[in-house]
């Protein structure tokens, strides 16, 4: 018998790659013995206080929101409503393209999609969660070694990792199959980086 393979996966629900590997993993629960905690992080605290172009800055500044309300209901419901409202706002934001007033109308959708109380949208402005958010963040840094390092992030079992990146995301066996390399690369002491040429972008399985 496998054992169960542990998976803690940061996100920022703004971010679309990061959105892929997360239905990758989604699908990998599905096919493979695997435990998985979502843990959220922040994009725009990664990036306070870095030169950054004007427009990615502007993007910056509008993320905040999602990830609040994400940390928000991590800490006061728990994994599994965390999860559901992760699927829920990036159904929104990255299938529906809706991202306009600082992503207010996807967090209310995904909330009311999710049953979760629409109050909950309050701290999309409001920072109450940022300390937790500021600390789980950190803790992903922390694990990968790094503070120049954006999601993905995962650890499987315990070894942590930006990425895998791709598009589009594999599904079904097929993303069992993907796993079962990741896995063994995680298992590999010896293992640090693997990368090649990106010459496609965020290609979403609309389907999933």
């Amino acid at each position: 018998m496998s054992e169960t393979s542990k998976i803690d996966f940061w996100f920022d629900p703004i971010c679309p790659w990061c959105w892929m590997t997360s239905r990758w993993i989604k699908d990998v629960e599905k096919v493979r013995d695997v435990e998985v905690q979502w843990h959220p992080f922040s994009l725009a605290v990664l990036n306070e206080g870095r030169d950054l172009p004007e427009s990615y800055q502007k993007h910056m500044d509008e993320a905040w929101g999602p990830v609040r309300v994400a940390t928000a209901v991590s800490e006061r419901y728990g994994q599994s409503e965390v999860d559901a409202l992760y699927t829920a706002l990036g159904e929104e934001i990255h299938h529906r393209k809706n991202n306009d007033n600082k992503y207010s109308d996807a967090i209310e959708k995904a909330l009311a999609a999710t049953g979760l109380p629409a109050e909950l949208a309050e701290f999309a402005t409001s920072g109450e969660s940022d300390e937790r958010m500021r600390t789980s963040t950190k803790e992903g840094l922390e694990a990968a070694g790094g503070d120049d390092i954006g999601v993905p992030l995962m650890s499987i079992n315990g070894v942590t990792f930006f990425g895998p990146v791709m598009s589009p995301a594999p599904t079904g066996e097929e993303a069992g199959k993907v796993f079962d390399g990741a896995l063994a690369l995680a298992s590999y002491p010896g293992f640090f980086e693997l990368k090649r040429p990106r010459n496609v972008g965020p290609i979403f399985n609309t389907e999933q």
